[in-house]
């Protein structure tokens, strides 16, 4: 893929932490070999699945509801995830990113499938 599904900018490859929401992020490489997160897999909604850092999987509910398309005010938090897995030896890995987005491509993927099951 080399355009974002999102907003169709072109993508960039990076470094990335584990995390899906912030791993694109220099400094959570950092907390990466600080190990200062722990990192799980979990059904997010719907059968969708995202890895996030202990962080992001606790503040994932402050995302307004609008961008995720929800019309509703419906929002996605903590109490919703189903877990999956924890991530045993979380390693640096490479992703692509969009920089008019500041997400990664696994994100902005969830992001898309997201927005049209509405």
């Amino acid at each position: 893929m080399e355009q974002c599904p999102v907003c169709y900018h072109p993508l960039e490859v990076r470094d990335c932490a584990p995390c899906d929401d912030c791993g694109w992020d220099p400094l959570e490489i950092n907390h990466l070999h600080q190990g200062l997160h722990t990192y799980t897999t979990y059904e997010v909604y719907r059968g969708m699945r995202l890895t996030l850092c202990d962080f992001c999987a606790v503040d994932f509910g402050s995302h307004r509801p609008e961008y995720f398309g929800f019309t509703n005010g419906k929002r996605i938090g903590f109490q919703h995830f189903e877990f999956v897995s924890d991530l045993k030896e979380p390693q640096v890995i490479k992703d692509k990113f969009c920089p008019q987005c500041s997400a990664r491509l696994s994100f902005l993927k969830f992001l898309a499938q997201i927005r049209t099951s509405q």
